[in-house]
């Protein structure tokens, strides 16, 4: 049963930053190189100090990235620029977006979630993490002993009742506002109402809970209290580590599953090895578990290649190209193609199967194209960028996928499955520096 509380969060004080928007940041794996400096030179107290500091030359064990990061935001408090809210609130949160023209709307709350190692309680997963940004994350909690990128759950809510108790609590109440780099507004109420909190509490302890985004943040975050709860007897006389303490929970952004803002994006894969050149080598292939039609050439013809696949709307359609031919091909599986999946994917549930991203890395790679070490080597969200990435030249084969949807999440999640690393995309992602939340 999820426990969903307030927190004594961290934030910025306005007087010592002036605008959110100058501080705030995307999550690290939304950051690359220029955007960093962007940040960097946007304010000196941006949170991309805390959430992806630079390397800088000499750097080990002892000096890094994570422990300057950990320093800033001790100095930030000491000087005031992060102050510590006077009471335990939760954090009423709205971001408005476009996204393909349409103006949308996300609403949640961002709180504190007691951990529950997946698989022991009513808080499940549906993607796998990998071992290095696990780590990167355990190592950032150690460091600076605070939550700094929220989690994003999502929980279902399908008459309103939770947003109808956030929306109430807030009218009338000016908000705290930023814009971040995408024109993304978001806006935030600190709700200092045990009543309300206790009713938001009492509303989704008996609900599931499914991580949507920030499984590695998660998981990072049971390792870490792993830790200090295994420090704790020696240091407190035998004492085990007390149920209220803060490295029992997660900071978590927390969403209607019936939200209109729930938006997610394709994870389009690319490969830079790939064991065959050309479309005629990729049907031979695949046999009879795709019926295939080679029918555009070129990275640009993606762009026409994606409109069909979002006509379609068929998570059993995949679209590959491959570098030697640049040629496109249409796959579409079979009655057979999905007897073989169950066949050498048997330990996986019906939901896991019916995915592009499954039937693509376990079906195609691993077994048809065997290929099982290839894997892939990035994944692009917009078919622009993923024209430009194969326009470089480094591209092998590229496979557009139909995004994983809310729905799919949840199915996936039940059945105690787990997706590949990074197959779903919520846009926009919950920024970071509205709030943090101290473990320690």
């Amino acid at each position: 049963m999820p426990t969903v509380l307030p927190l004594r969060g961290l934030r910025y004080d306005p007087k010592h930053v002036g605008a959110l928007s100058q501080v705030i940041s995307p999550p690290r794996d939304a950051i690359d190189a220029a955007l960093q400096a962007t940040l960097y030179e946007r304010h000196p107290a941006n949170a991309v100090r805390l959430e992806l500091n630079r390397d800088e030359p000499g750097d080990d064990d002892r000096v890094n990235g994570r422990t300057r990061a950990a320093r800033f935001l001790r100095s930030w408090q000491e000087q005031g620029v992060l102050m510590r809210e006077p009471a335990a609130a939760v954090y009423v949160c709205r971001q408005e977006f476009e996204d393909e023209g349409r103006r949308l709307v996300r609403r949640g709350v961002l709180a504190r979630v007691r951990l529950e190692r997946f698989g022991t309680g009513n808080i499940h997963p549906h993607e796998a993490t990998l071992p290095g940004p696990r780590g990167d994350r355990l190592e950032q909690l150690r460091a600076c002993r605070t939550n700094v990128s929220p989690v994003l759950g999502i929980h279902p809510d399908p008459q309103g009742e939770v947003q109808a108790v956030l929306d109430a609590a807030v009218a009338g109440q000016p908000p705290v506002e930023a814009t971040d780099h995408l024109g993304v507004r978001h806006s935030m109420w600190p709700l200092v109402d045990e009543a309300v909190a206790a009713r938001l509490s009492g509303i989704l302890g008996p609900k599931p809970l499914f991580i949507a985004d920030g499984h590695d943040r998660y998981e990072a975050a049971c390792d870490y209290r792993d830790e200090v709860a295994a420090a704790w007897p020696a240091e407190h006389g035998g004492q085990p580590l007390p149920p209220d303490h803060p490295a029992n929970f997660v900071l978590m952004m927390l969403v209607g599953q019936g939200d209109a803002g729930l938006v997610t994006l394709p994870s389009h894969r690319l490969f830079e090895q790939s064991p065959v050149a050309t479309a005629a080598e990729l049907c031979a292939k695949l046999g009879g578990c795709f019926t295939t039609r080679t029918s555009w050439r070129g990275p640009a013809a993606a762009e026409t290649v994606w409109a069909n696949l979002e006509l379609e709307e068929d998570q059993g359609t995949i679209a590959i190209y491959t570098a030697g031919d640049q040629a496109w091909t249409i796959a579409r599986i079979t009655p057979a193609g999905r007897a073989r999946l169950e066949q050498v994917a048997g330990e996986h549930g019906e939901a896991w199967r019916g995915l592009g991203v499954s039937i693509l890395e376990r079906l195609v790679v691993d077994d048809l194209l065997g290929a099982k070490d290839a894997g892939a080597t990035d994944c692009v969200h917009r078919v622009g960028t993923l024209i430009d990435r194969l326009g470089a030249g480094s591209v092998s084969l590229a496979a557009l996928l139909m995004p994983v949807g809310v729905e799919a999440i949840r199915r996936v999640g039940e059945a105690g499955d787990r997706l590949p690393a990074a197959s779903s995309c919520f846009h926009p992602p919950v920024p970071v520096g509205l709030v943090f939340n101290p473990v320690a």
